[in-house]
């Protein structure tokens, strides 16, 4: 992934994180929401005025907002994701939580 476009979905993650529309974020970071846009799908990159406005509107550290270490293939992420199941597979209880956690995370409401 390039860097461009890993930088512009972290700050699309950050925003729907802090409950921004991209219109809201565009307008506190005084630029448009096209604009934003071709920032969060990594078409163009930020000026270091725009990147001082996101970081301050997204109340984000630029150390948090430009670290990769996170970055995991899916693959990777999966086999993760099944070796703590497994781990966990005969506590029910732990089982219902990591359900009821990943239905939140991947509800559409």
């Amino acid at each position: 992934m390039d860097f461009k476009k890993s930088f512009g979905e972290k700050v699309k993650r950050v925003r729907k994180k802090r409950g921004l529309t991209q219109e809201q974020l565009a307008e506190l970071i005084d630029i448009s929401p096209r604009n934003l846009s071709k920032i969060e799908v990594g078409e163009c990159f930020v000026k270091a005025e725009t990147l001082e406005k996101i970081l301050k509107a997204l109340n984000i550290s630029s150390e948090d907002l430009f670290a990769t270490d996170h970055i995991k293939e899916a693959d990777e992420l999966l086999n993760l994701i099944y070796s703590i199941l497994d781990k966990v597979k005969d506590d029910n209880r732990m089982l219902e939580k990591i359900y009821k956690m990943t239905k939140f995370l991947t509800d559409e409401n």
